[in-house]
């Protein structure tokens, strides 16, 4: 039997949940693969380090989020994207796979292709097409050879906006449904104690410095309305923890802040209702069960962005549901008397916090993927990627 032929992957994310789904992928193409015959480069984070991958440079020097953000970074991103794509070119894999991070990864993806055509080029993460700029779609074509996408409605979007060919591979949140979801009595609407409800202000700095004022000012307001006591959780990442403490201090409702994993979903198994920033946690929030209020704020430059937003919800629940189920405050909506009278029904078993239960049922089947988990598809897709291209 002919010895197999050892392969090399480039893997380029752009920020840390980007590295948490290159490492899965990693650990899932060793298991299909072999890992004795590949060999892993790109652009990565701790998660990708400890599965073998040594990172071109700190992922922190890239990770930024945000239009302002990016403006103010571009000349070094610029530079790391040409640094990026000439190591890319020296090493030759036999395929680029980028993660995410659009504006830093999808720059390295068109420079190799025009200098590399050979090299294949899988793209894990869909951009928001459906939303904002849906002519990236057909331009994606010149340079992805696939696409794995990680929401059910995006393959038929790329079909009908010209993208590449894409596959839903899985959320990587239906792999972890047993810690989100409460065991039970874990969790119920309280008669003889408090309500219990997370407040979650963002992963951002310059969300926290935008939604923790009325998101406090709110909760004030809701403790003078609700005839239900209720206890406030926080649920922090690190990087704005100390930030959040700083800016509680000065509400008149004082919650209790945790962080790391375990915390953040020990206090989701137990909450009763959320009120949340935009973001993938409406999407946790939604598969844990738990009713919620979607708020955002962005700034002056930014909203001047929203008359290119085509999607019909900011929520991703809601856009996986394809229903409006849960509110939405944004921009100059997002005040504490809006934010209050929303979360007010979510406290009792109300026809509104009944709705959006009944319709968070509907998210396995939309979201389920037969017996495989997300990085198990997305490494057989690239398996006969490899193949199609005459690499295996």
């Amino acid at each position: 039997m002919a010895e197999e032929k050892p392969l090399t992957i480039w893997i380029v994310s752009g920020e840390e949940s980007g590295d948490q789904l290159g490492a899965k992928l990693i650990r899932s193409l060793k298991a299909r693969l072999g890992s004795e015959r590949l060999h892993f480069g790109g652009v990565g984070g701790h998660a990708m380090a400890k599965e073998g991958l040594k990172s071109l440079f700190p992922l922190e020097e890239i990770a930024v989020m945000g239009f302002s953000a990016v403006i103010a970074r571009l000349p070094s991103i610029l530079k790391r994207i040409r640094f990026t794509a000439d190591a890319v070119m020296a090493a030759k894999p036999d395929m680029l796979v980028i993660i995410d991070s659009p504006d830093f990864t999808h720059r390295v993806a068109k420079t190799v292709r025009q200098r590399a055509p050979q090299i294949p080029i899988i793209d894990y993460v869909s951009p928001s097409v459906w939303a904002w700029r849906p002519g990236r779609a057909p331009k994606m074509r010149a340079y992805v050879d696939h696409l794995l996408a990680l929401l059910p409605f995006e393959p038929a979007a790329h079909e009908r906006l010209g993208g590449p060919p894409t596959t839903y591979v899985g959320h990587p949140l239906i792999e972890r449904l047993t810690e989100i979801r409460p065991a039970p009595g874990e969790r119920g609407i309280a008669t003889d104690g408090p309500i219990k409800l997370l407040v979650l202000p963002g992963s951002r700095r310059s969300e926290v410095s935008r939604l923790m004022e009325p998101f406090g000012e709110a909760l004030t307001l809701l403790k003078e309305r609700s005839p239900h006591p209720f206890e406030v959780t926080i649920p922090a990442v690190a990087h704005v923890a100390q930030e959040i403490r700083a800016r509680v201090g000065s509400w008149s409702v004082k919650p209790k802040i945790v962080e790391g994993e375990a915390a953040k979903w020990t206090a989701f198994r137990a909450a009763d209702a959320a009120l949340a920033a935009s973001g993938t946690v409406t999407l946790e929030l939604g598969l844990s069960g738990v009713p919620m209020v979607v708020a955002y704020r962005v700034s002056k430059i930014e909203e001047v962005l929203k008359y290119l937003i085509k999607a019909p919800s900011i929520a991703l629940t809601n856009l996986v549901l394809d229903e409006n189920v849960i509110p939405e405050l944004i921009q100059w909506d997002c005040t504490p008397e809006k934010l209050a009278d929303a979360l007010l029904p979510l406290l009792s078993d109300s026809p509104e916090r009944r709705r959006q239960l009944k319709a968070f049922s509907k998210l396995d089947q939309l979201m389920k993927i037969a017996d495989e988990d997300p990085s198990e598809r997305a490494a057989r897709i690239v398996q006969e990627v490899l193949i199609s291209q005459g690499k295996v």
